[in-house]
């Protein structure tokens, strides 16, 4: 019970990972890396109703939607796996942090489970003042395992090409749909929105469903902001704000910024009540100029009519701007 340290985890040969939070973002570079140390990798299901409520049950009422419904999945995989995989995640640099949440995460799931012999195979990144680059979260973690140092370094670097493979796959296919877009002319062109979201909203089937599917059904091509090439949106969102600590939020920001010419509108989609998005969301709404946004949170009511009702009208105000006639903003 508790978090594993270095030795601990050479017995592990099932982890589980819950398929929430930062998976929408590292899930291959993860998946990859157990496998090329030849552990099995178990996920837990996609988000439902279900998962959702169990993860709201275990949670206190300050969590965001988004951490109540990861206790949901990391609960679906108790009796399924030998360990959970909870990284530690502070920050990939200064000025490229995550929230608080990711920090506390693996002390989150093993008090919470405590009582049900959880083991939680954990690393923790944090490379400001170069204490612990991902890269060193790794190699460590390898070592848990009963990896080599030769091995581990093998795994991450597998693990590491993968994911950038994935990475690199998604913005090139992105990029091809802008460029069939722009080069669709007049009325047949379908509506480009840029869904600006933390991934594990925008590509949760159930959670960011919610937004993608009424959007989808109304005719319009979604683009996701967390697809553009990191490098190039971290590296735009310095244009914005110099101070801002949450790496992600940069990445959003900069893909805003460097997609703005070439799309119709902006959805903002939040977990209620996350704190990073609370402030640069806002931020967004007041600074970014030129595009109708649509700011809507997510949290976990059961209807979802007033937020296709707000959808269904922003697309109205979209198609309407497309005619020529005149939005403010």
């Amino acid at each position: 019970m508790g978090i594993l340290k270095q030795g601990d985890c050479a017995d592990v040969q099932r982890v589980g990972i819950p398929r929430a939070l930062l998976y929408y973002r590292y899930g291959t570079l993860w998946e990859t890396f157990f496998g090329e140390l030849g552990r099995e990798v178990v996920l837990s299901r996609p988000t439902d109703r279900a998962l959702m409520e169990a993860g709201e049950a275990l949670s206190v009422d300050e969590c965001c939607l988004a951490s109540k419904t990861y206790l949901g999945h990391a609960e679906s995989l108790l009796d399924s796996c030998d360990a959970l995989f909870v990284p530690s995640m502070g920050n990939l640099g200064r000025r490229k942090g995550f929230c608080t949440k990711f920090q506390a995460l693996p002390d989150l799931v093993a008090n919470t489970f405590r009582d049900r012999g959880v083991r939680v195979a954990s690393c923790l990144a944090d490379a400001v003042e170069g204490r612990s680059s991902l890269r060193d979260a790794f190699l460590e973690l390898g070592g848990c395992f009963g990896a080599s140092p030769h091995e581990a370094k093998r795994a991450w670097r597998s693990a590491l090409h993968a994911q950038e493979r994935a990475d690199r796959a998604a913005a090139g296919a992105q990029e091809r749909l802008l460029a069939s877009l722009a080069a669709t002319q007049g009325a047949g062109r379908p509506l480009a929105i840029l869904l600006v979201a933390h991934p594990y909203l925008a590509h949760d089937p159930y959670l960011g469903g919610s937004v993608v599917d009424p959007l989808e059904r109304l005719g319009a091509t979604v683009l996701y902001a967390d697809e553009a090439d990191h490098e190039r949106a971290l590296k735009a969102s310095f244009d914005f704000s110099a101070t801002m600590p949450w790496v992600v939020n940069r990445e959003l920001i900069g893909a805003i910024l460097l997609l703005h010419e070439r799309i119709d509108g902006i959805v903002l989609v939040s977990a209620f009540p996350c704190g990073p998005d609370s402030m640069t969301d806002d931020a967004i709404m007041r600074c970014i100029q030129g595009k109708p946004i649509l700011n809507l949170t997510i949290d976990a009511q059961n209807g979802t009519a007033g937020l296709e009702t707000r959808i269904e009208s922003f697309v109205d105000i979209l198609r309407y701007q497309k005619k020529g006639g005149y939005v403010h903003g």
